[in-house]
């Protein structure tokens, strides 16, 4: 099994979506047999309460922030699903992935919004989200394929706060994981006592923006999608399939 994964790609208007294009074609050159969105797809500036009263909140709307994922999220899946119908064409040769997307905290300021606001339940929901095309998974419920873990984040301790490390996240859960959220990637790797191998991994962010709240050092981080090769019973080896990469290859 193949499984590709796509960060956190925290699109909201005004920025670049290309690169997002560009993993379409690699997704469709390399047909993996599963894709995982790790969440925080859609940014969500609007429904952020870190900058409410401040000047740089103005001007931020609902409407804005799901229709540039929205259509972000079109420009992704158009030339997975013009190849995917390519191939219905073809009786000997099909290609029917299967799309995962776990619920990330930035979506997740929705479902937050109405349960503070009761008058925005049938309003606002995550069905305004371009997501058809996916199997949904709530904010931080795990889902398992073929041994491996995914979710936008795991917890550590009672009060539900992210692992601090990919080493961390093997000795809290035990098993193959992959998580979103951070923005740094990061690689632990441990042995069952069957010598099967696990991997924890931080699979770090997916968007060709700078953030103003990480500062000129944290907007350095590695930026890229994975592809999960020989994935079996947990065990897989990583490719990381860097944002320069696929600019360089698909660009123009």
């Amino acid at each position: 099994m193949k499984i590709c994964v796509i960060p956190d790609a925290q699109v909201k208007s005004d920025v670049s979506i290309k690169h997002l294009l560009w993993a379409g074609k690699y997704i469709a050159d390399k047909k993996p047999d599963v894709i995982v969105n790790i969440g925080d797809f859609w940014d969500m500036p609007s429904l952020s309460h870190y900058d409410v009263g401040k000047k740089s909140f103005e001007g931020r709307r609902y409407k804005k922030d799901v229709d540039a994922g929205n259509l972000a999220m079109d420009l992704f899946l158009q030339p997975i699903l013009k190849e995917i119908n390519r191939l219905k064409k073809n009786k000997k040769k099909q290609w029917n992935p299967r799309f995962i997307f776990t619920i990330g905290n930035h979506e997740e300021r929705i479902a937050r919004a109405i349960e503070n606001d009761c008058i925005l339940e049938d309003t606002i929901g995550y069905k305004d989200l371009n997501l058809s095309a996916w199997e949904v998974y709530d904010y931080l419920k795990p889902v398992v394929v073929e041994g491996v873990a995914f979710a936008h984040f795991f917890t550590s301790g009672v009060m539900g706060r992210p692992v601090a490390s990919a080493r961390a996240l093997l000795n809290k859960r035990f098993m193959s994981c992959v998580m979103g959220h951070v923005q740094n990637r990061d690689i632990a790797y441990a042995e069952r006592a069957d010598g099967k191998r696990l991997t924890g991994l931080f699979a770090g962010i997916f968007y060709d923006h700078d953030e103003d709240y990480l500062g000129n050092q944290g907007n350095g981080a590695w930026k890229g999608i994975w592809m999960l090769n020989e994935v079996s019973e947990g065990g897989f080896d990583e490719l990381p399939v860097s944002l320069e990469y696929l600019r360089g290859k698909y660009d123009g």
